[in-house]
């Protein structure tokens, strides 16, 4: 029996919405651009190509591309002895085999991958050859160390697979249950009498006796023949690895929180024509659950459960109230493993164990015998672990091993930054290998083990080139020079760059750039054009890069958007980027292309626009990450508030004349500048914005304000829906009904709280079909000409 009638919501919502004419056709515009047109997104502007992904004999690479502007991408190829670019037929599609499947021997002359279940062999030169097509989905392949088995998981166990003679053989017993109660004939006395009087009058039921003790020697037989039963009960049983000798198995444990309750969400327009439903997720305060380490001797045919009690601060719980303090407790944290990482040599093993409330990172090697982790780097921060290659929960982040079998690779925010470091495990020395006011992202080892390649930011905060470094660390050397983003997949003999390129005023294209004698390397060539007519047409207009002083000292990394002198009309508007940790003040080309596009627009229009990284941005190191800890709409909004001083003192624009609109996390920065700024803003659009973070979800909330029940104080800071008696100015909200991230339960609760509140001068507007990013080109445009309108109405009078 469901708890609520969707059909009544929906009618109480409806009355308390108002709704106004969009028609912003009624309202000048001296721009070139069309709402119509740019709401269209890709449809308009054509649509850029993306994943490159390198053939292996490095003829070419596969790409995804939509050139013609088709409902759905496709897959295309381009091949460097003809420069050809082509579309991939139905043939082509079928057989080819995904990078990210394939796992290769230690000699790369052959790799396995599943598919459709099944699990084949290729080479280079040979077709694919089906190993195994077994009942059950096979999982997780890999090659023993000598390369002649194949080790898989297939129903939470182990199996091995030899090549050779093609024998499979179960490595592993994990069972739901470690034994079955044995079944009992009576419970009391009469019972008992009965059944010896049963089996005294009937043969029948002697030999059925017998045949049953022979049935139960025979499996004990057989039994003691298996490994040993490892039980799990209500556990998942995942990442079962092997040690190179093959004598240790090991595995995780997740433990899920089966207590969380799951919210449902409302669906009224649907193709049935009835109102249905559909789970979504659970609040905060809901943990993920937590993981155990096991480790099983194959010799001894044993196992144990990992012993983390040495790792430091694992006793340390936090408490909140007006300041943070932690306690210590006799229970330990729980925690959040992640897939172990073997040494080179298949004998060492190292771990990155997360906190489960996210406050320390352990990188830890483990004694296989005696299943004992030691702690090899701690990273603890008061506020949240996080950071490019750092990992969050049980992922494992940037975690790897140099060829010499002794020393490790991984990343940390020690220094402030996210920065890359060696351990020598044998030696117990560590080594930061890069180090400066920058991330790092995505590093790899070269072909030969003797370089990292990785991207990171140390140009400038807002652009990514592609660099080399010895695995010593030391001198960076940097492989692109093109000004603005710059992503690279590198071909498999590492002497061409297929480069993912994007600046400010262009969207991503593909190019090309390949090794010339020493260290030099050609000018990168475009291989695609991807933009159509109608958007090459348009001047569009480079923002200008600028730092906006803030109140406490700091300065914020900001685009600006300037008028033709001869059109400025004193308005200007601070767009807030959403995510919280997303980098949009950069040099590339925004994943918020509409509003790009709509600041031009705006441009057109007179207006000033902003568009600011404020602090709990991505790109600028851990103090700005975690800046907003425990109180969001404090530093973060404080900032933006700033940039609106900056645009009346700086820029010439009417104080009186401002206004503000971002959606997701911009939109719950917009609620908050309308309710706890008053007159700031005369104006502000607030798109799918959280308004109470305690209907959040856990996984990105728990993190900045811990949970609702330990921490009510950051909850109640932190939430708009606390703060709506604060609205003086102009506010519209606008939100997707079908919103599956920031449910649209949060919209209909604050609007009935401003009701309540007798505020004016407030609407809501709603998206029937809309999840959280909306899908259709006329929602987009609807959404639009009402921000629009808001402002030639507030602002432009």
């Amino acid at each position: 029996m469901k708890s609520f009638n969707p059909v009544f919501i929906l009618l109480l919502v409806l009355a308390s919405f108002s709704f106004a004419n969009t028609d912003a056709q009624s309202y000048r515009n001296d721009s070139e651009l069309r709402l119509e047109d740019i709401m269209k997104g890709t449809e308009w502007t054509g649509v850029s190509p993306g994943s490159p992904e390198w053939m292996n004999d490095g003829s070419g690479f596969y790409f995804s591309w939509n050139p013609e502007n088709e409902l759905l991408d496709d897959e295309y190829k381009y091949l460097l002895s003809s420069g050809e670019i082509s579309r991939l037929n139905d043939h082509e599609k079928k057989g080819r085999i995904s990078n990210w499947s394939q796992v290769w021997d230690k000699t790369k002359s052959k790799f396995i991958y599943v598919k459709a279940g099944n699990l084949y062999l290729k080479t280079i030169e040979d077709d694919p050859m089906l190993l195994l097509d077994l009942n059950e989905n096979i999982l997780s392949p890999c090659f023993s160390n000598d390369g002649s088995s194949v080790f898989f998981t297939q129903s939470s166990n182990l199996f091995k697979y030899d090549l050779q003679n093609g024998v499979i053989s179960k490595l592993t017993n994990f069972v739901k249950d470690a034994a079955k109660p044995e079944r009992k004939l009576w419970t009391n006395d009469q019972e008992k009498w009965l059944y010896n009087d049963q089996m005294e009058l009937f043969d029948v039921f002697k030999e059925r006796e017998k045949t049953n003790e022979f049935r139960k020697e025979r499996n004990e037989a057989v039994k003691n023949e298996e490994r040993m039963a490892i039980p799990y009960g209500n556990s998942r049983v995942t990442s079962i690895s092997i040690s190179g000798d093959e004598n240790y198995i090991t595995f995780l444990l997740f433990n899920s929180d089966n207590t969380a309750k799951i919210a449902e969400m409302p669906q009224y327009v649907t193709e049935t024509g009835f109102t249905g439903s559909r789970e979504v997720r659970a609040k905060v305060g809901y943990s993920f659950g937590e993981t155990q380490f096991g480790i099983f001797n194959v010799d001894k045919d044993t196992f144990l459960l990992a012993d983390l009690s040495d790792l430091p601060g694992i006793y340390d719980h936090m408490l909140y109230g007006e300041e943070q303090v932690i306690e210590k407790k006799e229970e330990m944290k729980k925690v959040l493993i992640s897939a172990p990482v073997w040494s080179p040599g298949g004998d060492k093993l190292v771990l990155s164990v997360m906190s489960a409330d996210n406050k320390d990172r352990w990188i830890a090697s483990v004694d296989l015998e005696n299943a004992k982790l030691e702690c090899i780097d701690h990273q603890r921060d008061e506020a949240w672990i996080s950071g490019p290659g750092i990992g969050w929960s049980s992922s494992t982040g940037t975690l790897g091993w140099l060829p010499d079998n002794k020393t490790i690779y991984f990343q940390s925010e020690e220094s402030g930054y996210s920065h890359l470091y060696s351990y020598d495990v044998t030696g117990n020395r560590k080594k930061a290998l890069t180090e400066g006011e920058f991330e790092v992202y995505d590093p790899f080892l070269s072909n030969d083990k003797k370089s990292f390649y990785f991207t990171s930011n140390e140009l400038h905060p807002g652009e990514k080139h592609f660099y080399r470094m010895s695995i010593k660390g030391g001198k960076r050397e940097r492989l692109t020079d093109m000004t603005g983003q710059n992503l690279v997949s590198l071909s498999p003999d590492e002497n061409t760059m297929v480069i993912m390129y994007s600046y400010a005023t262009k969207p991503w294209e593909l190019y090309l750039s390949s090794k010339l004698s020493g260290r030099e390397w050609s000018k990168p060539e475009q291989i695609t054009q991807s933009l159509s007519k109608e958007f090459r047409s348009y001047p569009w207009k480079e923002p200008e890069f600028i730092m906006v002083p803030a109140s406490d000292g700091y300065s914020i990394p900001a685009r600006i958007y300037r008028p033709d002198p001869s059109k400025r009309n004193g308005c200007g508007v601070v767009f807030v980027h959403g995510a919280g940790y997303l980098q949009n003040a950069h040099k590339g080309w925004s994943s918020y292309f509409r509003e790009y596009m709509f600041h031009n627009f705006l441009v057109d229009n007179g207006y000033t626009v902003l568009d600011m990284d404020y602090r709990a941005s991505s790109g600028y190191g851990r103090y700005w990450r975690t800046a907003i800890y425990r109180h969001m709409g404090g530093k973060d909004l404080s900032d933006n508030v700033d940039g609106a001083k900056y645009l009346v003192e700086s820029e010439g624009c009417d104080s009186d004349k401002l206004g503000v609109y971002g959606g997701s996390y911009g939109g719950f920065i917009t609620l908050m500048a309308q309710f706890t700024a008053p007159g700031v803003f005369r104006a502000g659009a607030a798109l799918r914005p959280v308004t109470d973070w305690a209907h959040y979800n856990h996984g990105y909330t728990a993190n900045i304000l811990n949970t609702p029940v330990e921490d009510s104080l950051s909850y109640r800071r932190s939430s708009p829906i606390y703060f709506a008696d604060g609205l003086r100015d102009h506010l519209i909200m606008c939100h997707g009904v079908v919103d599956d991230n920031v449910h649209f339960q949060d919209v209909v609760r604050l609007a009935q709280r401003l009701i309540e509140l007798q505020k004016d001068n407030w609407e809501v507007a709603f998206y029937p079909v809309e999840p959280h990013g909306f899908r259709e080109w006329t929602s987009w445009l609807d959404e639009y000409k009402r921000i629009y309108k808001l402002f030639e109405e507030t602002l432009n009078r």
